[in-house]
């Protein structure tokens, strides 16, 4: 699914995908929209612009993950501003890619992002680490300690290379598990740490010392 509210740069970037062997599901110039169809098509990869006319595209991420929590979120922005990347990436984008990469760039970004992997243009990934670094170190208060939340051994060692960043596939294939497998140990430990997205799951994970 394709959404910017350029109509030429979009029906390019869906041409290029389609020529490439993507199905593109829909395309769309609004975010609001965008959610309401991701919901019904369930697509496996956005492609999401970063300036929407009616929400911004970090709004957009939240909807989406909210409609389908197993999406994949690739940004292609204009701006390449470190606020913009952390913002769109805590909001639970899994990608962010800038406007000025190149077509065989852009098809292979998708190409990864579909298989569970993070892309970024080359520098910003540096970025999102240290971000991960910081927060491991001032880690942010929970509003009500309590019991910590019981995950079964299976999803323990998922969250542990999730925190190492290793990608599902990635994942599936250490632990003789299938993608699928993977992604549903991933939604439940999600659902019970009461999170949205895999960089809250990876803080937490930094903050139980499972990275090690």
């Amino acid at each position: 699914m394709v959404v910017d509210d350029h109509p030429m740069w979009r029906e390019g970037v869906a041409r290029d995908l389609t020529e490439a062997g993507h199905l593109v599901v829909a395309t769309t110039g609004e975010g609001r929209q965008a959610v309401r169809i991701a919901g019904a098509t369930r697509p496996d990869v956005v492609v999401l612009d970063l300036q929407l006319p009616d929400i911004s595209g970090v709004e957009v991420i939240h909807g989406l993950v909210a409609a389908v929590p197993e999406v994949r979120v690739l940004m292609l922005s204009a701006s390449g501003e470190q606020q913009s990347v952390l913002d769109a990436v805590k909001a639970g984008a899994t990608g962010y890619l800038v406007k000025s990469a190149s077509p065989r760039e852009f098809l292979e970004a998708v190409t990864r992002t579909a298989a569970g992997e993070t892309v970024f243009t080359p520098g910003l990934a540096g970025l999102v680490l240290g971000e991960y670094r910081r927060l491991a170190i001032a880690p942010a208060p929970r509003d009500e300690p309590g019991d910590a939340p019981r995950l079964t051994d299976r999803e323990t060692e998922v969250l542990r290379l999730v925190a190492k960043g290793l990608s599902y596939r990635q994942i599936a294939e250490r632990l003789g598990l299938s993608h699928r497998t993977v992604q549903n140990h991933v939604q439940n430990t999600l659902g019970k740490l009461q999170m949205h997205n895999r960089v809250e799951l990876t803080r937490y994970a930094i903050e139980q010392g499972l990275d090690g």
